[in-house]
C-alpha cells in the first residue's frame, strides 16, 4: 500500500527544529508561554490523547481564540490527517451550529477553564472524493449561509511565502497577534509565518485599543497586522507611547481611509501598507509604498500572484487571480467559474493603474436603479467633496418604483443640511445617482471587523 504523501506544512516545520530552544509564544507582558519545542510536545501529547479516536478526514473545528495552544491543536491534526475547521468565538450561536453541520463536523475543541476540552458531536461526516483538504476556511459567499473553501496545506505555505517575501517579514520579525488566528487574516499572517518561517507572535486578547497599544509598545513588537478600526483609534488617542521597535503596520479587512492612514502617520511616524486579501486565496496585493496618494488603493499583486483584468477596456471591472495559494473550491457545492485550479474571481472592482490597483466597489453593492448601475463607491467620493463631509457610505433602498433607490449615511459637521449635499450632487452626478435621501449619523456602523455592512444600512434606513 502506497503511503501517504508527506504534508507540506508538517515539512516546513520539521525543517525548523533548530528553532526548538527559541520563544515562538509570548504573551502581552513579554512572558513566554510556548517555545518552538513546547508547541511540539502539545501537539505530541494532543495526537495521543485528545485527537486519537478519529479518523482521517473527519472535522475538526478549532474555536479557542487566541490561545496559546492553537498551533498545537493545528500541527496535531495535519500528523492525524484530520481536517481542521477555524472558528472565531465571537460566531453567533445559530451561525457556528450551521457551519459545524455543513462541514460534518466530528468534534469542536474548545476553552474551559483555560484548559483544551473536546466535544465530540453526531454529525455526518463529509464525503471528500479523492482526498480530504488539509483545512476549511469559513466564508459566507454572497448569502448568510456559511459555507467552506477547501485547502491542502501546500496553498496555504505558498500563501505564506507569498506574504512573507512581498513583506520582507522574517524570523528576526515578532508579530503582534490581535486579530484572531481563526480569521483567514491572521492565520495567513500569523499561524503560517510561525509554523513554516519560524516567525514568532505575541498573543494579545483585548480588544480595547488603549490596551492594545500599550502592549504593543511594551512588547517591542516589529510587525502590526491590523484593522483599520485600531488605527484609527490610535490616531485620536492622547498621551501615546513610543514604538520605536515597530517597522511594519499593516492594514487589511475593509478598506483604510486615508484620513485614518495621514493622522497615524504623523502621530507614529510610521506609514501603513493596505494588504488585500481573501479568504479564498489569501494575498492578492499590498502596498508597499503606502504613498497614501488615493482611497482604496491597495497597491501591485503581491509576489507569485497575477492578476488577469476580467473587462480591459472599462474603468473599473472584475479581476482574474491566478495564485499556488487558491484553494481547490468551496463546500459543500464547488463554483468551478469562481474558485479553482489556481484561480478565484473576487465580487470586488478593481481600477488599474501604472502604479497599482484600487478597490473601488463590489459587484455585489452595485445598485440597481431602474435598469441602470450606480457604483456607490463614485456617489460617497462626491460627498467627500463637500465641505464638512467627514465620512459617507451609499447604499441602496428597496423602490416600488425604481427597484432600488440611492441612499447614504454621512458624518458631517454642524450646519451641514441635506438640501445643501443633495443640490451639490445634482450638480455633480447623473439624476439616477443622486441620492433620494441623506440620513446624518454619528459615526459609520461597522462590523466588529471593521466593515460596512450596507444590507445592514439599508434595512436599519429602510423607511
Amino acid at each position: 500500500m502506497k503511503s501517504p504523501d508527506p504534508d507540506s506544512l508538517l515539512e516546513a516545520w520539521g525543517a525548523l527544529s533548530h528553532f526548538a530552544r527559541r520563544a515562538a509564544i509570548f504573551d502581552t507582558g513579554g512572558q513566554v508561554l510556548r517555545t518552538f519545542a513546547q508547541i511540539e510536545e502539545e501537539a505530541r501529547e494532543f495526537e495521543k490523547t485528545l485527537l486519537r479516536e478519529f479518523r482521517e478526514g473527519e472535522v475538526i473545528a478549532i474555536q479557542v481564540g487566541n490561545h496559546a495552544a492553537w498551533l498545537a491543536l493545528l500541527l496535531a491534526c495535519l500528523r492525524r490527517r484530520l481536517v481542521a475547521l477555524p472558528l472565531e468565538r465571537s460566531m453567533a450561536e445559530r451561525e457556528r451550529d450551521a457551519a459545524l453541520q455543513i462541514c460534518g463536523a466530528a468534534a469542536v475543541v474548545e476553552i474551559a477553564n483555560e484548559r483544551v476540552a473536546l466535544t465530540a458531536l453526531a454529525h455526518e461526516p463529509a464525503a471528500w472524493g479523492p482526498g480530504p483538504p488539509s483545512l476549511l476556511k469559513l466564508t459566507s459567499g454572497t448569502t448568510a449561509a456559511p459555507r467552506a473553501i477547501r485547502f491542502r496545506s501546500e496553498q496555504l505555505l505558498a500563501d505564506c511565502a507569498q506574504i512573507c517575501d512581498t513583506m520582507g517579514i522574517t524570523e528576526h520579525d515578532l508579530n503582534f497577534a490581535v486579530i484572531p488566528l481563526s480569521h483567514s487574516y491572521g492565520f495567513s499572517n500569523l499561524v503560517t509565518p510561525l509554523l513554516a518561517r519560524g516567525v514568532p507572535m505575541v498573543l494579545s486578547r483585548d480588544r480595547m485599543p488603549r490596551a492594545v497599544l500599550d502592549d504593543l509598545a511594551r512588547t517591542n513588537a516589529t510587525v502590526f497586522p491590523s484593522m483599520p478600526v485600531f488605527y484609527q483609534a490610535f490616531s485620536e488617542m492622547n498621551d501615546v507611547p513610543a514604538l520605536p521597535q515597530l517597522r511594519l503596520c499593516i492594514s487589511a479587512g475593509a478598506p483604510l481611509p486615508l484620513e485614518v492612514a495621514r493622522k497615524f502617520r504623523e502621530k507614529f511616524n510610521q506609514p501603513i501598507h493596505s494588504f488585500y486579501g481573501s479568504s479564498e486565496c489569501g494575498g492578492i496585493c499590498y502596498d508597499r509604498d503606502a504613498a497614501l496618494l488615493e482611497p482604496g488603493f491597495v497597491g501591485e499583486p503581491m509576489r507569485g500572484v497575477k492578476l488577469e483584468l476580467m473587462e480591459p477596456n472599462v474603468p473599473a471591472t472584475r479581476v482574474r487571480v491566478r495564485s499556488a495559494a487558491a484553494g481547490d473550491d468551496y463546500f459543500p457545492e464547488p463554483d468551478e467559474e469562481k474558485l479553482g485550479r489556481g484561480i478565484f474571481v473576487p465580487d470586488d472592482l478593481l481600477s488599474a493603474s501604472e502604479s497599482g490597483f484600487r478597490i473601488v466597489g463590489r459587484t455585489s453593492d452595485m445598485i440597481n436603479v431602474a435598469g441602470k448601475k450606480v457604483n456607490p463607491a463614485e456617489v460617497e467620493a462626491e460627498l467627500l467633496r463637500f465641505a464638512g463631509v467627514q465620512a459617507a457610505v451609499v447604499f441602496g433602498r428597496e423602490s416600488i418604483l425604481r427597484n432600488e433607490e440611492v441612499t447614504a449615511c454621512v458624518v458631517a459637521e454642524d450646519g451641514v443640511r441635506e438640501a445643501d449635499l443633495l443640490e451639490f450632487c445634482r450638480g455633480r452626478l447623473s439624476g439616477w445617482q443622486v441620492p433620494k435621501r441623506i440620513f446624518f449619523v454619528e459615526e459609520i456602523p461597522v462590523n466588529e471587523r471593521g466593515k460596512i455592512n450596507r444590507r445592514e444600512l439599508a434595512t436599519k434606513f429602510r423607511s
